[in-house]
């Protein structure tokens, strides 16, 4: 241990002259360590979110979707499939149709975006099972003369149908010309199942089909429009994209999760990061406070500073020890806050005090996900201000004459 560092913590023990010293240390300590927890827990907060929406939308979808060039139909997408599914990390693919229809009730009529899917297929890339409040991945209802469809919650509850009430979906696409006007192409359906994803965007405005009936729908004989891929990890989906559009040529192209979804994931990390910044401010307080007490313990100490000078330690020494005093503040103060900040958002994982209304939420209790880099980062920004808090007064007693500082103490 050096002769500094001994000193530092010798003036943090000691019983100051002036109380007011100590006062400002501990409050110095205090802010660090609230405005280290306080980040934590914001951060962790957060991930929770940003993860929560992240598996809603790949659950309902998939991480990655393969498309014609010309966004129109696939031909022959068996083959396509096969050479998909050549790609290393690529464990499931699930022909899809994904196209916009009207839908109309006895009461109510809406837009809506039909995707038409093969159950043994889709369970495969995505969660769509885990979301049917039914728990039974078929289109079968008993009518012969209807389609069984599955719809969001809160699109059923809107349109006021529920299970083996008719519906009609209508589609304009090749609609039949007449003296009144365009007449759309009409499928009469059955609703055979009810999801729940816990996003208003899918469970409002989502309708499943069977493959073969949305391909009667919309006109497109045995086509698709995409492909859904599911892959080993889907955090490198954009890695793995990549390798696709390698495989399948230039007549197809791929699109991952996260540029399906950019707006939405780049709003969530700014937002984040723009927290980050805000709650530090609260850390730069307590940066300020350590400043204070530095200056007053250097004015304080200023006959010590004299005397070890004129025993011969050097001014850089001198400087080394406030300098170690306050990032001793700073440290104590990050690591106690990031305990802190671990042990809330444990108490939160594990017994969820924090609950949420399901009926405004996706969720029944406020998400946490810790990371490890984010605690470093926070405790790093702490650690940094805190060192810069003592730059000036370690300066100012680096720079004391000792001639006159022992003259005059």
């Amino acid at each position: 241990m050096s002769l500094e560092f001994d000193i530092a913590k010798r003036y943090m023990r000691s019983r100051h002259r002036y109380g007011i010293v100590s006062v400002i240390t501990f409050i110095s300590i205090g802010g660090v360590i609230i405005g280290v927890a306080a980040l934590a827990v914001v951060l962790s907060i957060m991930n929770g979110f940003e993860s929560e929406v992240r598996s809603r939308i790949i659950g309902t979808g998939s991480d990655i979707l393969v498309n014609h060039i010309t966004h129109g139909p696939i031909e022959n997408w068996q083959a396509l499939a096969d050479t998909v599914m050549k790609v290393e990390r690529v464990v499931a693919v699930s022909p899809i149709i994904f196209s916009k229809c009207a839908i109309a009730s006895k009461t109510e009529s809406d837009g809506v975006v039909v995707r038409g899917i093969i159950p043994e297929y889709e369970k495969k890339v995505s969660r769509i099972s885990d979301y049917l409040l039914t728990n039974d991945l078929t289109f079968e209802t008993g009518d012969s003369s209807a389609v069984g469809v599955w719809l969001g919650v809160n699109l059923a509850d809107r349109f006021g149908v529920g299970l083996n009430d008719k519906i009609k979906l209508f589609s304009l696409k090749e609609a039949v010309s007449s003296l009144t006007g365009l007449i759309p192409k009409a499928m009469a359906c059955r609703i055979a199942g009810v999801f729940e994803t816990g996003m208003y965007e899918y469970d409002g405005n989502l309708v499943y089909i069977p493959l073969e009936a949305a391909q009667s729908l919309f006109n497109l004989d045995s086509a698709i429009t995409n492909l859904a891929v599911k892959t080993t990890d889907f955090y490198k989906a954009d890695k793995i994209s990549i390798e696709i559009d390698r495989a399948v040529g230039y007549r197809y192209y791929s699109t991952d999760w996260k540029m399906m979804n950019k707006n939405l994931f780049s709003w969530l990390t700014l937002e984040k990061w723009a927290s980050f910044l805000t709650l530090s401010l609260i850390i730069a307080v307590a940066a300020f406070n350590i400043v204070s007490s530095l200056i007053m313990v250097v004015l304080e100490k200023k006959k010590d500073i004299g005397v070890l000078m004129s025993l011969g330690m050097s001014a850089p020494a001198i400087r080394r020890i406030f300098i170690y005093q306050g990032i001793t503040i700073g440290g104590l103060g990050a690591v106690t806050g990031c305990i802190l900040g671990f042990t809330l958002c444990y108490l939160q994982l594990e017994f969820s005090i924090i609950s949420l209304p399901e009926e405004y939420y996706f969720i029944s209790a406020l998400p946490i996900q810790m990371q490890f880099f984010d605690f470093v980062s926070v405790a790093l920004a702490a650690f940094v201000l805190s060192f810069l808090a003592t730059i000036y007064p370690a300066t100012r007693a680096a720079g004391l004459n000792p001639v006159e500082a022992i003259r005059y103490e």
